[in-house]
């Protein structure tokens, strides 16, 4: 039996060690997903980076300005980021409100009219945040974020963004973590 000599075990340690990093480097270049960025006009960095499997939804809940009725618009995402209008429910059209001519089918839901099955690009897009009494809400999974309450008045950019394997990680160890919120809600 052939014993290995110290600089034979150290350069066998090192290449071992670096085959393990590339192999991480490797698999956290992995897609993990996506993640949506809800990110103020004027500024660089995201509120809320939310994430989220391809083709899950998130709501954007408030009520019409002028009505005073409820709205709701579902929204999911693709692979590559593409966000998409799924689904409108209001209780009564007003103002900005009513079916695209071949998008999606009109149907009754409760009280609620709907229309269904969109899967429409919007991409992404810029909502201006209206009064608290709008109440601009995002929802994601069962969590409610009030835009209005924080940026009432203000242009807030939605957009979506694929996510590697090593963002996801990161987002769990940062400070802003997937679905903070500021803290003076």
């Amino acid at each position: 039996m052939k014993i290995m000599t110290r600089p034979k075990i150290a350069a066998a340690v090192c290449l071992f060690g670096l085959v393990l990093i590339l192999i991480a480097g490797a698999l956290m270049m992995i897609p993990a997903g996506v993640a949506l960025h809800v990110t103020p006009a004027d500024a660089d960095t995201p509120i809320l980076v939310l994430p989220l499997a391809p083709g899950e939804r998130f709501c954007l809940h408030y009520y019409h300005s002028v009505e005073n009725t409820p709205i709701w618009e579902d929204h999911s995402m693709d692979r590559s980021g593409t966000i998409f209008i799924e689904e409108e429910r209001y209780e009564k059209f007003g103002a900005g409100m009513g079916k695209m001519p071949g998008i999606g089918q009109m149907v009754q839901k409760g009280k609620y009219e709907a229309i269904v099955d969109m899967h429409y690009p919007v991409n992404t897009f810029v909502l201006r945040v209206g009064s608290p009494k709008v109440a601009h809400t995002l929802i994601w999974r069962g969590q409610q974020f009030n835009l209005s309450n924080q940026f009432a008045h203000q242009r807030v950019w939605f957009s979506g963004r694929p996510v590697k394997l090593y963002q996801a990680v990161s987002y769990l160890f940062s400070s802003g973590r997937a679905g903070s919120w500021p803290e003076s809600t």
